[in-house]
């Protein structure tokens, strides 16, 4: 029988991607922290039930994405703070090439919130995070079929709206 992993490994082989996904699940960026917080509070917290019918790397991202519908779910009922101190950044992107890349984010997240929840975390995990499709269904917990057929109909879903956005674009 294998030592049970440590949190500290965890959280230096997993961190950044966790991170990662989460926006790309959905989580308002004001919220990515707390979700990644909580996302390592439930792994270390859980890691004693590991029973490693799964690969790690599937738990932890199935944890991701259960905590990532609990931040969305609740998002609405969130109250920001505002402060009147702006940091100060330097960037070495022209504002026009900021103005593309978020108006791309803002188009790809618009198309993946039309999405329930199973299709958009397929879709993100397959997609866009590139991670084999038993991985998807193992983090999903559900069958294999079950994870193409979400995909088939996110893959579709997300051509639709790319052609009505599209249809739009070139009508103004």
């Amino acid at each position: 029988m294998s030592a049970a992993p440590e949190i500290g490994a965890i959280f230096r082989e997993y961190g950044q991607f966790v991170y990662t996904m989460l926006r790309s699940l959905g989580v308002r960026p004001a919220d990515v922290d707390d979700a990644f917080q909580e996302t390592f509070v439930v792994v270390h917290r859980k890691l004693a039930t590991y029973e490693a019918r799964s690969t790690l790397r599937s738990w932890v991202y199935g944890i991701c994405v259960r905590v990532a519908f609990r931040f969305r779910r609740r998002a609405s009922a969130t109250r920001e703070i505002v402060t009147d101190e702006v940091p100060e950044r330097v960037d070495p992107m022209t504002p026009a090439e900021h103005l593309r890349e978020r108006e791309a984010r803002e188009i790809l997240c618009a198309i993946l919130d039309e999405l329930d929840d199973d299709k958009r975390a397929v879709f993100v995990l397959f997609e866009l995070e590139g991670l084999p499709m038993q991985e998807v269904a193992e983090s999903l917990q559900c069958p294999v079929q079950t994870a193409y057929s979400r995909l088939r109909a996110a893959r579709e879903a997300v051509d639709a709206a790319v052609d009505r956005h599209r249809v739009r674009r070139d009508f103004k």
